[in-house]
Order: structure tokens, then C-alpha cells, then sequence
């Protein structure tokens, strides 16, 4: 039986996708409140409480990209959702920290 694979997503690459305004999904696993202190313009909280309802209405056809700390935790997460039928995945490399790192101006709170 084949695990359902998810991508790893460099965070130029992502740059470059929402510069560009691709159709994506982002999606935060981190706690509400690193979440509220700062976050992925565009991108929303996910965890166990809003989890079913974000399956029921996200579109499983568009890329979906998962945000951790650090880029580890996403990646459990994103190979969960390609589980759950997203037929693109991906996990970003270095997470929210290394985003804010690199683009301290392109943080919302």
C-alpha cells in the first residue's frame, strides 16, 4: 500500500506563487496565538477543532500549502491531507519562521 505523498515547498517558491496570485490554499498548524502574533497573508489557522469543517469546504483541486514553526510538523500534516483527498500538497521548508525571516514586511497580524 502506497502512502499518499505530499511536496516540500521552498519559501521562494512560495514568494513566487503568491506574487504571481496563484489559486492556492495556506493553511497554518501552528497555536492560535504564535497564529495571531503573526502569520502568511492569506493563509488560515487549522487544527482539530476546525479541521472537519475545512474538509467539508476546501476545494481538494487546488494546491494546498501547510505552514508549521519550522517546516517539520508540516509535513505529518500535509501527508495527512493528501490522505484525505487533496491531490496536491505541500509542506513549506523552514515554515513561518523562515518566512518572516526573509520577508519580515509580508507578516500579517
Amino acid at each position: 500500500m502506497t502512502m499518499p505523498t505530499f511536496h516540500h515547498l521552498d519559501i521562494p517558491a512560495l514568494d513566487d506563487w503568491l506574487a504571481g496570485e496563484a489559486r492556492l490554499t495556506l493553511v497554518d498548524i501552528r497555536d492560535p496565538l504564535s497564529f495571531a502574533q503573526g502569520h502568511i497573508p492569506g493563509s488560515c489557522r487549522l487544527d482539530n477543532d476546525s479541521v472537519a469543517t475545512f474538509l467539508e469546504e476546501a476545494t481538494p483541486d487546488i494546491p494546498l500549502v501547510v505552514v508549521c514553526y519550522h517546516g517539520h510538523s508540516s509535513q505529518q500534516a500535509a501527508a495527512w491531507l493528501a490522505g484525505q483527498g487533496f491531490r496536491e500538497v505541500y509542506s513549506l521548508d523552514g515554515g513561518f519562521t523562515e518566512w518572516q525571516h526573509r520577508h519580515p514586511d509580508r507578516v500579517a497580524r
